[in-house]
């Protein structure tokens, strides 16, 4: 197994960005997803939100790294893109954003997405942190936005909307929530406010340990909309692109990295607006959620995809961004446990970090991108590109290079 330097991880998240630059900035207007067998933009210009949003927080993490000048030059380009075109109305930000648009702003799919609105504010943060032109005004208007027409009564999220708000179904999903404690996050580390704190503390306190208490400290992905556990919700669509059934070890370890930056800020800052009941310790917990996506999903080369409530392997193909999740998760518990003292463990991480390390190029296509996943272990069959209009633009390898780099842990 190789040894990782730390500053190895800023090399590997510029290197990642720099296979995105120039090619997937549309001149027409936005990004491009990039084929990982030719790196050539794949055709059709429909343009997704959530890989929108993703782009600018790539960039922006290259601009905290001190990346080229491209790097401020690519996020500027992908806020500028989500006003003009995803925003619903360039007068008015309460009303939201299209999920699909089209390169000239022409909308596809006007659904109001809780999933991607989690990631409008990840977008924001991100450039609001490196000072890109409007994207702190752009925060505050998507946080006033989220806790108006998304937070529910639990201080977690609805589901989707149509674009008169209306919500189209009963349902409540775990996956939405985590990436919106993850924007909260980025808020508060743009902002320094305690308020996005608190809300990121809210969302990983009902999910990770209210409801995990009902299902043996394991993670469900589906809700009904009273926050019961769904645990018939899509049974007949186990490969769903967005929502498939069982546990998701991938989902596992991207709580535990955010678990993790949960105990690194309640180390350093107090709850500010909202009373939030304590959970015991963040850093506890992130470490049962990372055990557990091993238990759970670790095969040869990366995670299964989803797992029975029994342990049965539902869909056994290995996607790429769970690995990456795991080089995240890993770094980030190796830097608390370095500092609570607690050697042994940190060693444990980082052994874990460098062998999620080793694996990933198996992940990567000729062009040097990531395919989207591999196929089971011990099978014959070729690795998947994602399909357009992907979300997908490399963002969880480039989030786990930003996390690993700035765990700094040797």
């Amino acid at each position: 197994m190789t040894r990782h330097d730390p500053d190895s991880f800023r090399g590997r998240l510029l290197a990642t960005l720099r296979l995105q630059f120039p090619d997937a900035l549309d001149p027409a207007g936005g990004f491009r997803l990039l084929d990982p067998e030719s790196g050539e933009p794949y055709a059709g210009p429909r343009r997704h939100l959530v890989a929108t949003c993703r782009s600018i927080a790539n960039f922006a993490a290259g601009v905290v790294a001190d990346g080229p000048d491209w790097c401020a030059e690519a996020a500027e380009h992908g806020i500028e893109f989500l006003e003009s075109a995803h925003r619903a109305d360039t007068t008015d930000r309460s009303e939201g954003y299209h999920l699909v648009v089209e390169a000239d702003g022409s909308p596809v799919d006007r659904t109001r997405s809780a999933y991607g609105h989690a990631f409008v504010l990840l977008g924001y943060a991100r450039a609001a942190d490196v000072g890109v032109d409007g994207a702190a005004a752009g925060l505050d208007a998507t946080v006033d936005l989220l806790d108006a027409r998304f937070r529910d009564g639990t201080g977690c999220l609805r589901s989707d909307c149509g674009p008169d708000w209306a919500e189209r179904e009963a349902y409540r999903g775990q996956n939405a929530n985590m990436h919106a404690c993850e924007a909260f996050l980025a808020a508060y580390e743009a902002t320094d406010d305690g308020a996005h704190l608190d809300r990121a503390r809210r969302i990983a306190e009902r999910l990770t340990v209210e409801l995990a208490a009902e299902t043996d400290g394991l993670l469900w992905e589906h809700y009904d909309a009273d926050w019961a556990h769904d645990f018939g919700y899509n049974a007949d669509e186990p490969r769903h692109r967005f929502r498939p059934p069982g546990y998701q070890p991938g989902h596992h370890v991207e709580w535990a990295k955010l678990c993790a930056l949960l105990d690194r800020y309640d180390a350093t800052a107090t709850a500010a607006s909202e009373s939030v009941p304590g959970s015991g310790d963040w850093y506890d917990r992130a470490v049962a959620l990372f055990d557990a996506a091993v238990d759970l999903g670790w095969t040869d080369g990366g995670f299964a995809y989803t797992v029975e409530r029994d342990g049965t392997v539902i869909v056994a193909d290995r996607y790429g961004w769970a690995l990456a999740e795991g080089i995240g998760a890993a770094a980030a518990l190796a830097g608390r446990a370095t500092r609570r003292g607690d050697g042994e463990a940190a060693g444990r991480f980082r052994e874990w970090r460098d062998r999620f390390v080793d694996r990933a190029d198996a992940y990567r296509g000729p062009a040097g991108l990531w395919y989207e996943k591999l196929p089971p272990a011990g099978s014959d069959g070729d690795p998947d590109s994602p399909e357009p209009p992907g979300v997908e633009p490399d963002y969880h390898p480039a989030s786990a290079y930003f996390e690993s780099w700035r765990s700094g842990v040797r």
